[in-house]
């Protein structure tokens, strides 16, 4: 059984006790990714459309680094904690994913962690 972790510098750094994604299978499990710049760390708290920009290019650095692709998500978990932001969450999501349309679940939720608007993990097959 072999399990790889993987960890980019082109995403957000883990702050607690977990990878970035981890590949076990053939498939890539890839923790929560929130709205942070991978660059300096900074959290971007800005509209809901460039959370959502943010978050996803993050999901698709930590993708690439573990031998796959946004054409490759199989599932993803969208967290938000407002269902009023799906409309303007989905138009984003749609220009990331194109054509590809995963299997989908959003969670309406409280608050998320420090003020975020938006967090989502996937799981993807390898390429």
């Amino acid at each position: 059984m072999s399990i790889k972790t993987i960890n980019t510098p082109n995403a957000p750094q883990p702050a607690g006790h977990y990878s970035q994604a981890v590949v076990h299978n053939g498939l890539v499990f890839v923790a929560g990714q929130l709205s942070i710049d991978p660059k300096t760390g900074e959290h971007l708290l800005g509209s809901i459309e460039e959370q959502t920009d943010q978050t996803l290019k993050n999901l698709a650095a930590i993708l690439e680094a573990s031998g796959s692709d946004l054409s490759h998500v199989l599932k993803t978990t969208v967290y938000i904690p407002d269902i009023n932001y799906w409309s303007a969450v989905n138009q984003i999501y749609a220009r990331f994913f194109g054509d590809h349309r995963p299997a989908r679940a959003v969670i309406p939720t409280r608050d998320l962690h420090y003020g975020f608007l938006i967090e989502i993990e996937a799981v993807a097959a390898v390429k």
